[in-house]
């Protein structure tokens, strides 16, 4: 089992910055790996970023590549999500999932935490 707490949502204007925070615990956590997916009122769950255990994979949705950054502290494990230059359309429930590889379809992660809520204000 692999339990994930997310952390860092909030209100921020547009064109602001946030930082995400997931944290794991559980067992062998760190060899997992690690996803950001999002959720607005009446859509689907869609991926944002995901990266490898290792770090040296990192995937990313066209609508956030070149503002939103995916990166792991193993010691720490943890997983930050450094969302730049923010659009009302980032505002949705965030959530960080684990599996054993980077997969872009949420069904088929494993492993989910809670969700933080990210709104952005025009």
């Amino acid at each position: 089992q692999v339990q994930l707490v997310e952390s860092g949502g909030g209100l921020m204007q547009a064109g602001g910055s946030l930082r995400l925070s997931c944290a794991a615990s559980g067992r062998t956590s760190s060899t997992y790996a690690v996803g950001w997916f999002r959720q607005a009122p009446g859509k689907e769950r869609e991926f944002v970023a995901a990266v490898s255990w290792s770090g040296m994979t990192r995937s990313y949705a066209d609508s956030v590549k070149g503002r939103f950054t995916i990166s792991r502290d193993n010691a720490k494990n943890t997983v930050y999500l450094q969302m730049n230059n923010l659009k009302p359309e980032d505002t949705a429930v965030y959530y960080c999932a684990a599996r054993d590889y980077i997969a872009a379809v949420a069904t088929e992660w494993r492993y989910w935490g809670q969700g933080t809520q990210v709104t952005v204000s025009s």
